[in-house]
C-alpha cells in the first residue's frame, strides 16, 4: 500500500470519528507542563553511574578471587617458589629480555 494512500485513509477515518468528551479538561496543558518541567539527560551523570557500577563489580570479583586464592591448598613442602614470585617473574620477563637486548 502506498504511504500517501494510507495517510489519506487514516486522516479520513479520524475526521469521521466524533469528538469524545471523556478527555479531562486541560489534559494537553498538564502533559505539556510535565514535559517542560523535566530536565535534560546528563551524559556525564550516566557515565558516572555506569563506571561506579563497573567498579563495584570489579571489587566483588577481586574479593571472590582473593577468597578463592586463600582457599587453595598450599604448595608442596619441596616447592620453594610462591605464587607471588611466579607472578613477578612472569611480569618482569619482558623487562629482563629488553635489558639483555639493549646491552648487546
Amino acid at each position: 500500500m502506498d504511504l500517501s494512500e494510507l495517510h489519506r485513509k487514516l486522516i479520513a477515518a479520524a475526521r469521521t470519528t466524533p469528538a469524545d468528551d471523556r478527555v479531562p479538561y486541560a489534559f494537553e496543558k498538564r502533559i505539556m507542563a510535565q514535559l517542560a518541567g523535566r530536565s535534560a539527560l546528563d551524559p556525564w551523570g550516566q557515565w558516572g553511574r555506569a563506571l561506579s557500577r563497573g567498579a563495584l563489580c570489579c571489587v566483588g570479583v577481586v574479593f571472590l578471587l582473593s577468597v578463592f586464592s586463600y582457599a587453595l591448598p598450599s604448595a608442596p613442602a619441596g616447592a620453594q617458589v610462591s605464587l607471588s614470585q611466579d607472578v613477578e617473574q612472569t611480569l618482569l620477563a619482558s623487562v629482563d629480555n629488553y635489558t639483555v637486548e639493549q646491552d648487546n
